[in-house]
This record gives C-alpha cells, sequence and structure tokens, in this order.
C-alpha cells in the first residue's frame, strides 16, 4: 500500500503530535492561539497536551489531533546511498592499496559554533553508535580543530595539513546560519584551490538533509545519525576508489 495515514490510538486515524512557541505569555487565550494555529495547519480538532511559559513572554505547546492529509509513498523523494560500507579494515587496506599514503581529514565547528558533540563523535575514536571515530583508521590523519574556527583559519590548516578531506559540522541553526556558514566555507575553498586539487567538502549537523548539497557547494552532507563507518566509506569512495577509476578512463 502506497498511501498512508499518520498512526496516534488507532490504524488510520491520523492523530499526529506537534510542537511550537509562540511569542505570548501563557495564559488561557494563550492556548487558544495554539489551538488556533493548530487548526490553519489541518489540525481539527485540536487539543493543547502541554504547555510552559519560556520566560515572561513566550510560550512552548505540545498539540495533538487528527489531520487529513495523506502520504503517497511512491512520491517518496530520497537520496541512497551509493557507495559500500566498509569495516575499518577494508577501509585501512583500500587507503593504503589506492593512496601508498594516509589520507588527511580536517575537520572543525566553522563560525560561532561552539557545539563540537557533533564532529567529536565522527572524528574522535570513542565514536558514536557502537562505531569508532576517524581517529581508529590507521590510515586516516585525523586533525580536529574543533568549535568557532573562523573560515580563514580554516582553509589555512587544510593547506598547511594538505588535507584531502574536510569535515564541516554545524548545529547552530538560527536565522540560517549553519547554510550561511557553510557557503561561505564552501566559497572560500573554491577560491583558495584549483578545482582539481580542492579536498572533499563535506557538511554535517541536525538541520541538514542529504539533497542540499548543490545549494551549499559541498559534495556531501550528512545529516542527524550519521555514523563514523559511514563517513569512512564514503571517504574512501570518493577519494580512493572513484579517483582510481577516472585515472583508468583516462589512460585508455
Amino acid at each position: 500500500m502506497s498511501i498512508i495515514r499518520p498512526y496516534g490510538d488507532t490504524t488510520g486515524d491520523g492523530m499526529v503530535q506537534m510542537s511550537f512557541t509562540l511569542p505570548i505569555p501563557h495564559d488561557k487565550r494563550a492556548e487558544g492561539a495554539a489551538i488556533q494555529l493548530a487548526n490553519k495547519m489541518g489540525m481539527d480538532p485540536a487539543l493543547v497536551v502541554h504547555a510552559k511559559p519560556m520566560g515572561p513572554d513566550f510560550t512552548f505547546f505540545v498539540v495533538y489531533g487528527p489531520v487529513n492529509h495523506l502520504v503517497d509513498t511512491d512520491k517518496v523523494e530520497v537520496i541512497e546511498r551509493d557507495y559500500p560500507l566498509l569495516t575499518p579494515k577494508d577501509a585501512n587496506l583500500a587507503i593504503r592499496k589506492g593512496l601508498r599514503r594516509r589520507l588527511t581529514v580536517v575537520g572543525a565547528c566553522i563560525g560561532t559554533d561552539a557545539h563540537t558533540v557533533g564532529i567529536d563523535a565522527i572524528m574522535n575514536i570513542k565514536g558514536f553508535a557502537g562505531e569508532k571515530g576517524l581517529e581508529y583508521y590507521r590510515e586516516l590523519k585525523v586533525v580536529n580543530l574543533g568549535a568557532q574556527v573562523a573560515v580563514p583559519e580554516l582553509v589555512r590548516r587544510a593547506k598547511a595539513e594538505k588535507a584531502d578531506a574536510i569535515l564541516v559540522s554545524q548545529v547552530v541553526t538560527q536565522r540560517e546560519a549553519h547554510v550561511l556558514n557553510t557557503k561561505e566555507m564552501s566559497a572560500a575553498f573554491r577560491e583558495a584551490y584549483a578545482e582539481d586539487a580542492r579536498p572533499v567538502l563535506v557538511a554535517g549537523g541536525p538541520r541538514f538533509t542529504e539533497a542540499m548539497a548543490p545549494e551549499l557547494g559541498v559534495d556531501r552532507v550528512f545529516g542527524r545519525g550519521t555514523t563514523p563507518g559511514e563517513v569512512a566509506s564514503y571517504l574512501v569512495d570518493a577519494l580512493v576508489t572513484r579517483r582510481k577509476h577516472a585515472t583508468v578512463r583516462r589512460s585508455a
């Protein structure tokens, strides 16, 4: 079945739950405003199941109710992974055979972003979701610059380290900061490097989707839930496997 409805209490009841904040003090009028908003979004009837003041002038709401919208799963568009997942052993072997040197990865949180949990989960040896981070891979040289790194400094360090890949994490999203910062980063690297010498640019963060890569000017985007193994496998595919195949085609 390709047509589905949300599930809440019983199959096909269309019940959904959503949360939002309104710039209004918490009182009965505020709850009425939340219900009005939910009604305009197609939730009717809507029930406020949680309301909490967020300081004197804002209220956070959770509302629950049915919607009539249907989802056609045949029309859902996603970007499927187009590279094989490798074990650390296989990734190390591919790098050693293909590059005959270590692959250098430079990572950072750029701009004013001080949230290093994401970049640390991918790069630090402790890893994420039961997987070791990139520092665990013997054939990877990992340089984690940490938080609040200015874009010019990232470019400078990338050149100093002779980076093959750049990993940028963005968690702060107010006023589209994650988008603006990443676009600034990709533009700076494209200006500083010839296209055939530029490092592979990778962006990651909870508000990014894979489809945003062309808009951001990067080679790959990883969203929430990405594991170190996925990133390592992509880097091997982009920097070893595909470049090797391209060299073979040029030679032919």
